[in-house]
């Protein structure tokens, strides 16, 4: 029998496992690949509120002919009966739910879920640690654009502090030869990240002809006990606009992982720009995740109907 996997993070593909996944996701996007779930139970969990990623993930499990229950918090045992997350795994393996995409604040709290559950678990996002599917549509989306990312400039722009979107992709970056530069004030992005082996650079005019990708990231206001920075200093310093448009280079392209707001981190000429991926990053999330389910369930096959 194949031992059940889990999606945490990234770092539980291999190199050949994660250029598969996104050539997987490319066919998906080509031929329907029917009911590769048929018969297969699926539960998302879902601790935070998510409309890109939720609504995804339904659609991606039932164009693959699962089994879908959706489960509230307040639907569960824990929430009033001091049932712990390791009994509800139980419970629900018990059932026969053979995959379980959970979604929640505290960062390592689906590899608490993976421990416990006898099938597979993916990481629908945790805290500030990481979310995987997000990073591999991104990868996608790159890749659909320039084809091999070898020696591609991918800037993030933002607070990169609490984005579990940023940690996850920049390792997906980095295994796929792009150089990776991340751009913020001190208090959204600390001297700490340059161990990473990326760059950090505090001012996001100069850095922006060098870019062959921008990739927008949302001010997480609900992780902050206190805002270290005002929104005019965000908006005068960082905020991506008609003025710096004009300094990305011919052929850049500009993405977000969602959900953006309108005049702090971009302004609405972004909106109308030619290079604006948003659109085809949320659409490729569909066809990225019915990979990842099939891998999980199925493995690797050599093409649609092997």
């Amino acid at each position: 029998m194949r031992a059940r996997r889990s999606l945490i993070d990234l770092d539980d593909l291999s190199a050949n496992e994660l250029t598969y996944m996104l050539s997987r996701a490319a066919e998906f996007e080509e031929d329907d690949p029917g009911h590769l779930l048929a018969g297969v139970g699926t539960v998302n969990l879902f601790f935070e509120q998510s409309t890109r990623t939720f609504t995804s993930f339904n659609l991606a499990q039932l164009r693959l002919g699962a089994h879908v229950v959706n489960l509230a918090p307040g639907d569960l045992s824990l929430a009033t009966k001091g049932e712990t997350i390791e009994d509800t795994a139980l419970t629900l393996a018990a059932m026969g739910v053979g995959v379980l995409v959970v979604r929640h604040p505290e960062a390592g709290f689906t590899q608490r879920v993976a421990r416990a559950f006898d099938g597979h678990v993916i990481n629908a996002g945790d805290g500030a640690h990481a979310h995987p599917t997000q990073a591999l549509l991104d990868l996608r989306t790159l890749r659909d654009e320039f084809g091999s990312l070898q020696g591609r400039t991918v800037v993030f722009v933002g607070d990169i502090v609490h984005s579990r979107v940023a940690h996850s992709t920049i390792n997906g970056l980095r295994r796929l030869g792009a150089n990776v530069v991340l751009v913020g004030p001190e208090s959204f992005l600390p001297e700490s990240y340059a161990q990473m082996g990326v760059s950090i650079e505090r001012d996001f005019d100069a850095i922006l002809p060098q870019a062959d990708a921008v990739i927008l990231l949302r001010i997480q206001r609900e992780r902050f006990s206190s805002m270290p920075i005002t929104d005019a200093q965000y908006v005068a310093e960082y905020q991506l606009n008609a003025a710096r448009l004009q300094r990305i280079g011919p052929g850049a392209i500009v993405m977000h992982p969602g959900p953006y707001n309108r005049g702090m981190e971009l302004d609405d000429t972004v909106l109308e720009f030619a290079g604006w991926r948003y659109a085809q990053q949320v659409r490729n999330g569909v066809f990225v995740r019915m990979a990842v389910l099939d891998f999980l369930v199925n493995g690797p096959a050599v093409a649609l109907g092997a």
